[in-house]
C-alpha cells in the first residue's frame, strides 16, 4: 500500500508540474509573442565617439570716424553770383558805344556773377565735420566637439559573449530577448 501511494503522490506532483509548467509557457507565448525575456551580465560598456564641427555665429562691432564735407558757401553762392552780376553789369555798362556797350554789359555781368560767386564762397567757407559710426560684422567661428553617439556593450549569456550598440549605457546587467524555437 505505501508503494501504491508513493505512486500517486508521485504522478500527481508531475501531472501538477507539466501542468503548470504548461501554463507559464502558454502565458508568456501569448503575452510576448513568443518570446522569453531574461538578464545578461555586462562585460565592458563603451562610448562610441564621434567628432562634430560645430560652426556659432560671432558679431563683432566697432566704430568707426566718417568724415564729410559742409559746404557753408554754396547756399550764399547764389546771392553772391546775383550781386556780382548786377555791379559787373552796371560796371560794363559803362564802356564802350553802341552794340559794344551791350558786348561790354554782358561781359562784366558773366564776370561779376564768377567774382561774386567765388567771394561768397570763401567769405563763408567749407567744413570738414567727422562724426563716429557704429560698424558691425557676423563671423562663424568653429571648433570640434567630442559627441557620444551610443555604447559599445559586450555582455555574457549562458556562457558565451555577445556585443550590441545601444543609444545608452546599460549599467551592470542588460535585458535579454531569448528565442526559443524548434530546429526543424
Amino acid at each position: 500500500m505505501n508503494a501504491r501511494i508513493t505512486a500517486r503522490i508521485t504522478a500527481a506532483l508531475l501531472l501538477a508540474a507539466s501542468v503548470s509548467a504548461y501554463a507559464d509557457h502558454d502565458y508568456r507565448v501569448a503575452r510576448n509573442g513568443g518570446a522569453v525575456y531574461d538578464y545578461a551580465k555586462v562585460i565592458s560598456s563603451q562610448p562610441i565617439i564621434d567628432y562634430v564641427t560645430v560652426k556659432k555665429p560671432v558679431r563683432e562691432c566697432w566704430e568707426e570716424t566718417q568724415y564729410y564735407t559742409i559746404d557753408h558757401g554754396a547756399r550764399h553762392a547764389r546771392g553772391g553770383a546775383l550781386v556780382g552780376a548786377i555791379i559787373g553789369g552796371a560796371v560794363g555798362h559803362q564802356f564802350g558805344d553802341g552794340s559794344g556797350k551791350d558786348a561790354a554789359t554782358a561781359v562784366g555781368t558773366i564776370l561779376g556773377a564768377a567774382i561774386g560767386s567765388e567771394k561768397a564762397r570763401q567769405r563763408y567757407g567749407v567744413e570738414t565735420v567727422s562724426r563716429p559710426v557704429r560698424r558691425c560684422e557676423t563671423t562663424f567661428q568653429s571648433h570640434r566637439e567630442e559627441r557620444i553617439d551610443g555604447y559599445r556593450v559586450t555582455y555574457r549569456y549562458n556562457g558565451q559573449k555577445y556585443m550590441t550598440e545601444m543609444p545608452h549605457d546599460p549599467g551592470r546587467r542588460i535585458r535579454v530577448r531569448v528565442d526559443i524555437r524548434p530546429a526543424g
